[in-house]
């Protein structure tokens, strides 16, 4: 029975030994199935994750099915980790070194890839992608979110209102819009960037896909503010300025070009944009624009990160010169780790089932890990029309 055992566990131990050597970083410290244990990695300072393995099949669902089989083996108890944050920022600051290992296989990558392609951003099916995520329900983002209800990263230290506030004002000096001035805001979640406009004598147009969302920025009744519930393709007029922060993400690279298109036909001559959006690396694009990762699959469907060298280039194309970079990752894992503490001791509408849950904090912490392990960045940009 044990040599049995030992000749169904070596392919098992083989994936092991791949990511062993693939961890140029970090450790994981793993319990394997038969109640051994195994430092994989090590090899140079970093993270440490402990995993443990409680079935061999997820590993299989691991190098069969990528970050989506992972997130399935982790649902079905295959594998349990106290602080899974690490294993992701372990398999992010190794991506290169660890190739394939974690990647699906072709043929779920082709199947993944049909699915993911009648999500794709066209104005129905933007409609229903944004429904399936923001509109939850305000009761359910108002249970986590800080008091701003602002559903992006904050902006250095301090308490969680105080960063999302930076960041928010830091946006708005951004645009250049000055009091009695006339912003179009693409995306304006709950409307705390409206709020902070609104403030400064600067008119807000607000748009979203989101019926929850239009509904609760109309009930805050802002001075100099309106919402419409419109495509930002569809939007008319001019503005002095306009500002979108982490809605390009929900756009769809096909769709890239209209949405920087569309900014720059909105702008008055000169006129500044602030956007802030979060991006991938250049070494994994390639990779992570063929396949299906897991937030696409069960989180925000039809969503995709942006490819920063692409999205500059068609922003030039556009007529908008891009200006003052500034990158603030490690800012947003701290943001997630906030939304996860909270996440945890909230109270959720009955409808939402354990199930529910579970997907929601794994989806926290892949995001963190993606972020500490450099593999993902959040920047804002100001675009300014030739």
């Amino acid at each position: 029975m044990h040599r049995r055992a030992r000749l169904l566990a070596g392919p098992f131990h083989r994936v092991l030994d791949r990511i062993d050597r693939g961890l140029l970083t970090g450790a994981i410290e793993a319990t394997l199935p038969d109640g051994t244990r195994r430092l994989i990695g090590g090899h140079a300072e970093g993270p440490l994750a402990v995993v443990t393995l409680v079935r061999w099949r997820a590993l299989w669902r691991l190098v069969s099915g990528g970050s989506i089989g992972w997130y399935e083996a982790w649902e079905a108890g295959d594998w349990t980790s106290p602080d899974p944050v690490q294993i992701f920022d372990l398999f992010m600051r190794n991506r290169l070194a660890l190739g394939n290992v974690a990647r699906a296989r072709p043929a779920a990558r082709l199947a993944m890839r049909a699915w993911h392609r009648l999500r794709r951003n066209h104005r129905r099916g933007a409609r229903r992608n944004i429904a399936a995520h923001y509109d939850l329900g305000n009761d359910f983002y108002r249970e986590w979110l800080d008091a701003t209800l602002t559903y992006s990263s904050g902006l250095g230290d301090g308490t969680p209102e105080e960063t999302q506030r930076r960041k928010l004002s830091r946006i708005l000096e951004r645009t250049g819009a000055r009091a009695g001035e006339r912003v179009l805001e693409i995306g304006c979640g709950w409307g705390s960037f409206a709020a902070t406009a609104s403030a400064a004598g600067v008119g807000v147009h607000a748009l979203t896909l989101s019926t929850e969302q239009r509904d609760h920025v109309a009930a805050l009744e802002l001075t100099g503010v309106t919402v419409a519930l419109t495509d930002y393709r569809d939007v008319a007029g001019t503005f002095d300025a306009v500002a979108s922060i982490e809605m390009v993400e929900a756009v769809g690279p096909e769709y890239w070009a209209t949405y920087l298109a569309t900014i720059a036909a909105r702008l008055k001559p000169g006129g500044r944009a602030a956007i802030q959006f979060i991006t991938i690396a250049d070494d994994v694009w390639d990779r992570y624009r063929r396949g299906v990762d897991f937030i696409q699959r069960y989180v925000f469907p039809g969503g995709s990160l942006i490819h920063e060298p692409t999205f500059r280039a068609l922003a030039h194309d556009a007529g908008l010169a891009w200006e003052d970079r500034a990158a603030f990752g490690l800012d947003y894992a701290d943001t997630l780790r906030d939304w996860r503490d909270r996440f945890d001791a909230a109270t959720l509408p009955p409808r939402f089932d354990a199930r529910f849950r579970r997907l929601w904090r794994y989806y926290l912490m892949y995001c963190e890990g993606g972020f500490r392990g450099g593999g993902i960045d959040v920047v804002q940009v100001t675009l300014v029309k030739r």
